[in-house]
């Protein structure tokens, strides 16, 4: 179940206000406007494998955290869904988080590697409505109680970002105006998303969510 969760949390990454709007422009500087289609692949593939790779580092990280914090679970699930709790009230612009900040400077993108470098960039510099839902994500990966879990969940979370971001590069021209009549709907995805986020730290605060994974398995 928590696996599902951040997977939608990656498409929902995808589809914020903060990422669709700018993702012609994103693919556009990736591919530097090239027609060949190695360009359309290849570039946006090292974008994705950029942020994938810090992504999963984070969740070592947090993973590892949760493993010497096994005593302590109950607290770690409190504070974690507080956490994300407070993410869905920043995404309803209930309350302002003033730490997320978007990317000042780009670095050229003219290969696989410095679009690797484009990406690991853009990672460490996420928008606000990425910011919440990769916070989401991390707060679940550090209350899975391994490493190895804590990786794997923010592998999935890559992938429900990254796999559409992909698909967009190839199909970009015949997908505008699907993109055009998402853009018509982010008050209300605004509100599905920020409910999303509380729901998840409800369940996560509550000790629910380990009894719904439970359930499932």
């Amino acid at each position: 179940m928590d696996y599902i969760v951040t997977f939608l949390e990656g498409v929902i990454s995808f589809i914020s206000p903060c990422t669709l709007p700018l993702l012609p422009v994103y693919i556009t500087y990736l591919t530097g406007g090239s027609e060949k289609r190695s360009n359309k692949i290849t570039r946006p593939l090292g974008f994705v494998l950029g942020f994938t790779g810090v992504f999963c580092l984070l969740g070592l990280f947090a993973g590892a955290v949760s493993s010497l914090l096994m005593k302590h679970q109950t607290v770690v699930n409190i504070v974690s869904g507080i956490i994300v709790i407070i993410f869905g009230l920043s995404y309803l612009d209930i309350i302002h988080l003033k730490f997320f900040k978007g990317m000042e400077k780009k670095p050229e993108v003219n290969s696989f590697f410095s679009a690797l470098l484009f990406g690991i960039i853009y990672s460490v510099s996420l928008t606000p409505c990425v910011g919440a839902f990769l916070g989401s994500a991390i707060m679940l990966a550090a209350s899975s109680g391994t490493a190895l879990k804590g990786t794997l969940l923010l592998l999935v979370y890559s992938l429900g970002m990254g796999i559409p971001f992909l698909l967009s590069a190839i199909l970009i021209e015949k997908l505008t105006s699907a993109f055009d009549k998402i853009k018509k709907h982010y008050r209300q995805i605004n509100l599905v998303c920020g409910i999303f986020l509380i729901v998840v730290g409800l369940f996560m605060s509550l000790g629910l969510m380990n009894k719904l994974i439970a359930f499932l398995s």
